[in-house]
């Protein structure tokens, strides 16, 4: 497999655009609650966007998110782009980070190097990883698919495709949100070559019938119910007309901000505002792979195309499972069973939510190094 050099390079006319768009704003009339229970703010909404349009140093922020090697390859007939960053400790363990929706590379910034260099990072030499992060097809800069059929299982055989062109035939896989699907995908449909895999949210699976539901249940299934019915809006959308929803938000910096802000308030571990658990440079960063990129459609395609799709039965392979408390819906283990049938470490965090690895780096960094030691 060719692997081609890249580097991020946003030309100064799309940021002169960009400024431009956000200083000429038209913006709704104000929500008529004192709470985010509309929606995101207006007051949130001008403050950020003004922050964007006059405070925010892309160029800075550019230079950080180029600080490791990246790279695109042609890969199950489409051009995929991924950071590649090697460990200089012998033996280190390959590791595919698979991102979700709203995220995007930009996730895994603060993890990589703790992970690629322990021993610079608290960790010791036997902890090393080799780090593949790509962008998913139609989100970032990898390329969008121009038919139909990439789902999560098309996904997961790109991304297995992708680690033997590299060089890797055994290797761990993490992820979480869409990520989490693809790894599991990865882990049912590829377990010749993925020895393990890693989770930070999973899917639902199967409640045991017959039998009282338990306090940790009851959570889960409480949490659910508030997700069906006030915050799943977007997946309705997205998974049944998206390219409706790619006019407005690629063609609105403050819309196509908006869409995505709010999930960071909506799902991280928080007192109320997204800034307690990210902060305002990293949600922009994170905002600008989607605007630069006009990915609003082809990101928003991935719930049209997976929504419908299977998934594999069971997971085989040894299973770790991270259990942040502030996640969408609260994994409960005696229904992950019904999926993950080797589950060998699971971690109840301390705090955190849906965005593992942007919100608690340090958790997430120990939380893979004890699980993949248990494998490699």
């Amino acid at each position: 497999m060719e692997l081609r050099p890249f580097q991020i390079a946003i030309t100064e006319e799309q940021l002169d655009d960009l400024k431009h768009r956000l200083r000429n704003t038209r913006w709704p009339d104000s929500e008529v609650v004192t709470d985010w229970t509309q929606g995101l703010p207006i007051s949130y909404a001008r403050e950020l966007s003004q922050y964007w349009a006059e405070e925010y140093d892309w160029r800075s922020r550019e230079k950080l998110l180029n600080q490791f090697p990246q790279f695109k390859a042609d890969v199950g007939g489409l051009e995929l782009h991924f950071i590649h960053a090697q460990s200089k400790h012998k033996d280190a363990m390959p590791l595919i980070l698979s991102h979700g929706w709203p995220g995007s590379i930009v996730e895994f910034q603060k993890v990589i190097a703790p992970l690629v260099d322990p021993t610079a990072h608290g960790g010791k030499a036997e902890d090393a990883f080799h780090i593949v992060c790509p962008s998913l097809p139609g989100y970032g800069f990898s390329e969008k698919p121009k038919t139909t059929g990439w789902n999560v299982e098309r996904i997961a055989d790109a991304f297995n495709e992708l680690m033997l062109g590299i060089g890797y035939t055994r290797y761990g896989a993490q992820g979480g949100d869409w990520g989490s699907a693809i790894t599991t995908a990865i882990g049912g449909r590829h377990s010749e070559t993925c020895c393990a895999i890693h989770l930070n949210m999973v899917m639902r699976g199967k409640r045991p019938k017959n039998s009282e539901p338990t306090a940790e249940e009851l959570k889960a299934l409480e949490a659910a119910d508030y997700y069906r019915d006030w915050d799943s809006g977007y997946s309705i959308q997205q998974a049944t007309r998206p390219q409706t929803l790619g006019y407005g938000l690629s063609d609105s910096p403050v819309g196509q901000m908006a869409w995505i802000v709010e999930k960071f308030w909506a799902w991280t571990d928080n007192n109320g505002s997204p800034e307690d658990a990210i902060s305002r440079d990293e949600m922009l960063d994170n905002v600008m792979l989607y605007w630069c990129n006009a990915t609003a459609a082809s990101s928003a395609r991935l719930y049209w195309e997976s929504f419908r799709s299977g998934r594999p039965a069971v997971v085989e392979i040894p299973t770790g499972i991270a259990k942040f408390p502030a996640e969408i819906i609260p994994p409960v283990r005696a229904w992950s069973e019904s999926i993950y049938s080797n589950i060998q470490q699971w971690t109840e965090m301390p705090s955190g939510g849906h965005f593992a690895a942007f919100e608690q780096p340090e958790l997430f960094v120990a939380d893979l190094r004890s699980f993949f030691a248990k494998v490699r």
